[in-house]
């Protein structure tokens, strides 16, 4: 596999592609987004496992997610619980739940190497903060927790990179785990400058988001009737994020010929 290093405007380009993807068939993939949707608020309800589990099925959501949008770019309509079935009966679940496994346990291990060794300082900060501090116990405790959360976020960067393209590969070029991360980590970091503005651009269009969302309270909606109001959009808006995932891969691996193999095919 050759990733390639692509200019970093292909960020804005990742985006205007999961758009112009999402345009095509639009109510598949809401529906999509809406069901992920589902399963965050279920697991949410289920804590501690629930999390846990959620996160380790997220190497199989990414796959059927970049299957579905292989098929809209083929022309092919798409229903997403039969993707569901199709990713499920390809030999590639016990891989994909490994994926999921190793990512908890990394994030795990992340977490620990980040806070343990400024633990004994951020619990001595805790023990001395006064009831009736207020703001300034909440100032110290923030910065005793300041350089765990910046090595944690370096950790956290590293870790994302190595699975940002790994269900592809494994799903779509038989990849064991190992190989997958190595390749999908060697993609990310030839197109860091790309990343970058593509998540700048997200940052910017959640921003909007929020605008609205409290333009919406300013002309006298409730915040739960405001929420309600906007939720379609917010929908709408990880539908596309979900979309633009498929150009991040294809451009840098250069596998979107409508030619090639179908990605995920029954054994």
């Amino acid at each position: 596999m050759q990733a390639l290093s692509l200019s970093p405007l292909a960020g804005v380009q990742w985006v205007r592609d999961g758009y112009a993807l999402f345009r095509r068939q639009p109510v598949p993939m809401f529906s999509w987004a809406l069901m992920i949707g589902l399963l965050v608020l279920v697991a949410s309800m289920l804590v501690p496992v629930g999390p846990v589990l959620f996160i380790i099925v997220m190497p199989t959501i990414t796959v059927v997610t970049l299957q579905s949008c292989r098929l809209i770019e083929v022309g092919q309509t798409v229903q997403p619980w039969r993707v569901v079935g199709d990713v499920r009966r390809s030999g590639k679940m016990r891989m994909l739940l490994l994926a999921g496994g190793v990512y908890v346990s990394a994030v795990f291990g992340a977490g620990v190497l980040a806070f343990l060794p400024f633990m004994g300082g951020i619990a001595e900060v805790v023990r001395g903060i006064d009831p009736d501090a207020g703001m300034a116990g909440l100032a110290a405790l923030s910065q005793a927790m300041q350089a765990p959360l910046i090595l944690f976020g370096i950790f956290y960067l590293i870790i994302a990179a190595l699975f940002w393209h790994a269900p592809a590969l494994i799903a779509w070029h038989d990849m064991g785990l190992k190989k997958a991360l190595f390749f999908s980590g060697i993609a990310c970091w030839r197109n860091k400058g790309a990343f970058v503005l593509y998540g700048l651009v997200w940052a910017a269009a959640l921003l909007v988001l929020e605008v609205i969302s409290m333009g919406l309270q300013v002309i006298g909606l409730s915040p739960q009737f405001a929420g309600f109001v906007q939720m379609p959009l917010n929908f709408a808006f990880a539908a596309v994020l979900y979309c633009s995932f498929y150009s991040t891969y294809t451009t840098v691996f250069q596998d979107r010929s409508p030619e090639a193999p179908a990605p995920v095919s029954p054994e």
